[in-house]
């Protein structure tokens, strides 16, 4: 008996040894995508004034537009791949040719070649979401996938937060060219991926370990996709949350794309890398406000969602109505203060909204359905976040975005008192289980 405790012992350190191994290859592999996502938004600083590349404002927005929809378009379908050809192949793809798009991005200086890249861009980082949370599910069990997943969701805010600065400090601290942007995002892609591979491995049985659960057996036939969806466009709760999310994702997007120019334009005087650096402050406070919201709901408002996204939106909507004139005052305490702010009261309804679908549907066969529904929405609205900025002054931008911020807390009202159908149906699919893992985020 000794010998089969030492044993058991033995194999769960090795098994504990690779989730914990997992856990750190996919958070920083995903955080890693973010620095060929930004270095377009710090190079944008030096291509408007590049004379050899005339690239106007409504042209780069065209571009981001591209490489959004092409996001969108992945988000459909790269799940679908991950779940047929596993994570390691398709994320590492995606690892690979992010990092030779950025290449070829920062030797040629033409339209017709950026706009290439650009739409191989969103196909390849699109990649990341789905197939890193399938890895991370096959690694952690149902009852500790929410608790995991809430310290691993921290990697697209870090990335955000290291990519832009990275890239700046390179292109126009070190080399004076806003093509390291590209070329340094790229080597540390390049790097990951080969971390990646070496590191990273789909399931535990591929390392000689069983399954960390076994997937429980349906009584009767599992519900086609195309039920699921049906089921998902009558549920009104789903309906409000994806078009609250369609609302919230364009301010998000534009600082993540366009945060260097908006306060290059309006404060030049501290320079293109103190620009990228600002902005910097907004994904700071994505890694707080995620849990803070949580923490709210549940400790607060007994897990009901909707009472602490309506507070932070409506905080939200009071940072974007300052911003302009925050900038326009010249004071760069201010400007960072209310970046950080609105990152605080944005990220948290953002991370919130777009995983809360798949816990108050619940189901196991539509969560995922109703996820995806929601966070679909919130991909077209980052379009426009790419797009707005390009084609209208700041000042109209951010009052729509003001709008759109008010809005979404007010069509959340009425939902006020909604909770998670988990509370209320204890047979139903466990609130921290696979349905979780299908709340994506961007």
């Amino acid at each position: 008996m000794n010998n089969n405790a030492g044993a058991f012992e033995s194999g769960w350190k090795s098994l504990q040894r690779w989730r914990v191994q997992i856990f750190l290859i996919t958070w920083l592999a995903y955080a890693a995508f973010y620095f060929t996502r930004k270095a377009f938004s710090v190079a944008k600083l030096g291509i408007g004034e590049d004379p050899s590349f005339e690239l106007d404002k409504a042209a780069m927005a065209n571009l981001d537009a591209l490489y959004l929809a092409a996001y969108a378009v992945g988000q459909f379908t790269w799940g679908i791949f991950a779940d047929r050809f596993g994570p390691r192949v398709v994320v590492l793809g995606g690892l690979v040719v992010s990092a030779l798009a950025a290449v070829v991005m920062g030797t040629f200086a033409t339209l017709p070649i950026f706009a290439t890249c650009m739409l191989v861009q969103g196909l390849a980082q699109s990649t990341g979401w789905s197939g890193l949370c399938k890895n991370i599910g096959s690694f952690y069990a149902t009852q500790e996938r929410g608790r995991v997943l809430g310290y691993w969701s921290t990697c697209y805010a870090f990335g955000g937060l290291v990519a832009t600065p990275f890239a700046g400090w390179w292109a126009y601290d070190v080399f004076h060219d806003w093509r390291m942007a590209f070329l340094s995002s790229a080597l540390v892609v390049g790097v990951v991926a080969v971390l990646f591979f070496l590191l990273q491995r789909n399931r535990p049985e591929d390392v000689g370990h069983a399954p960390v659960e076994v997937e429980p057996t349906s009584s009767g036939p599992r519900e086609s996709h195309w039920n699921a969806l049906r089921k998902v466009m009558k549920n009104r709760t789903v309906l409000v949350l994806g078009l609250a999310y369609f609302l919230l994702k364009p301010a998000r997007y534009a600082i993540l794309l366009w945060g260097p120019v908006i306060v290059y334009e309006r404060m030049p005087s501290i320079g293109k890398v103190a620009s990228a650096i600002v902005p910097t402050a907004f994904e700071l406070a994505g890694l707080v406000g995620p849990i803070l919201i949580g923490i709210a709901s549940d400790k607060l408002f007994g897990a009901r969602r909707m009472p602490a996204c309506v507070f932070s939106l409506i905080a939200l909507t009071v940072c974007l109505a300052l911003f302009v004139p925050a900038m326009q005052s010249g004071s760069l305490y201010l400007v960072v203060g209310l970046l950080f702010m609105m990152g605080m009261t944005l990220y948290g309804p953002d991370s919130m909204i777009s995983s809360s679908a798949a816990i108050d549907f619940g189901t196991q066969e539509a969560a995922g359905t109703a996820a995806g529904f929601v966070n679909g929405c919130g991909s077209i609205g980052a379009i426009l976040g790419g797009l707005l900025p390009g084609y209208f002054d700041t000042t109209t931008v951010f009052v729509v975005f003001t709008a759109a911020a008010l809005l979404a807390s007010l069509m959340l009202v009425p939902f006020w008192n909604s909770r998670p159908q988990t509370l209320k149906a204890p047979e139903s699919f466990p609130a921290t289980g696979q349905p979780a893992l299908a709340g994506a985020k961007t």
